[in-house]
């Protein structure tokens, strides 16, 4: 049965929708291409997803579209919604309809009750995604998708990347700063708290719209950098001869790749240059490791932050999209 544009043709209808039966159901899921992909069997071997999370429908034993979940090990319920497809097979009209149907479907099932705001969508793109006609609507397609059931857009983010080759950068060519690890935890979520003091990052200017510095700096230390897997002795602190802080960096290995997970400096020391030595200590300190490159991101309208790792030797690679729900329960049928 072909789709038509008649977004109540029987064949929109007719769909099967459901969640995978498990892992060998895998090379049915991942018959739509995308980079993430090649990651689901080990995300699912260490609950990072599960197959109640990763919904398809079907038409008869043609994969048509799919919907998937991620969450940090043992964490219960999804946080991120970062896998929407619809077959290319699927044009026009009944493109949005088929994947509206699944989502909504899909959430309804998988996310809690009880009013909860559902997890932010995030998508991988490639860079300057809207030069190139078929991408740009391809990308589209799926913001539709999103925004039928609710969702806008938060933020577009820049994927960036260094790689041996490019050089570890000067840690501080003027010997203005020494580098040692935190004290302890709460002088790194006190620098943290800190740095959100004028900060250009979109999550962090929305969290300080709902909660105080201080709990936004707890939030992302317990939720994210105290869960990584890596070192905490990788962490640094950057400071004047006198012993003052200045900022902190914090490289990491995020369970996929070696990152740059956290980077700032403190108000009272922006525009002095502080920044290029903590993501060169950052970057070297990573580099001693052996890594066959380092990940990072900002946002596309950070553009202090996004010159900084350009003149470190990172590379813009790809670019992602954020979406997120502004009232909660917005997706029912």
């Amino acid at each position: 049965m072909n789709f038509t544009t008649n977004t109540n043709d029987q064949s929109v209808n007719s769909l099967a929708l459901r969640p995978i039966t498990g892992r060998e159901e895998l090379d049915l899921f991942c018959r739509l291409p995308y980079a993430l992909n090649e990651e689901l069997a080990n995300d699912l071997a260490l609950d990072r997803r599960r197959p109640e999370w990763m919904w398809v429908a079907l038409l008869g034993d043609r994969l048509v579209a799919r919907v998937a979940w991620w969450s940090r090990p043992g964490h219960g319920v999804p946080q991120i919604l970062d896998i929407v497809d619809v077959e290319d097979g699927v044009t026009g009209a009944e493109r949005t309809a088929v994947g509206v149907r699944l989502l909504r479907t899909a959430m309804a099932a998988v996310l809690p009750g009880g009013g909860a705001r559902p997890p932010e969508y995030s998508r991988f793109v490639p860079p300057d995604w809207r030069a190139d006609a078929v991408t740009r609507q391809a990308v589209e397609d799926r913001m539709d998708v999103l925004e039928q059931v609710g969702a806008q857009l938060f933020v577009e983010r820049l994927r960036l990347e260094w790689v041996p080759e490019s050089g570890v950068p000067e840690t501080d060519a003027r010997g203005r700063l020494a580098f040692r690890p935190p004290a302890d935890t709460e002088e790194l979520v006190s620098l943290m708290t800190g740095v959100l003091d004028g900060t250009l990052d979109a999550h962090s200017r929305h969290d300080l719209t709902r909660m105080s510095a201080r709990k936004a700096a707890v939030q992302p230390y317990e939720d994210e950098l105290a869960l990584y897997p890596s070192p905490r002795e990788w962490w640094r602190v950057a400071t004047l001869p006198g012993g003052e802080p200045v900022g902190f960096v914090v490289p990491a290995h995020n369970g996929y790749n070696p990152i740059i997970a956290y980077i700032g400096v403190l108000p009272d020391h922006r525009g002095r240059g502080y920044i290029d030595g903590l993501l060169g200590e950052g970057t070297r300190v990573l580099a001693e490791q052996g890594v066959p490159r380092i990940r990072a991101s900002t946002d596309v309208g950070n553009v202090p932050m996004a010159n900084a790792f350009r003149r470190a030797g990172y590379v813009n690679f790809g670019e992602q999209i954020d979406m997120t729900w502004s009232c909660p329960s917005v997706y029912g049928g």
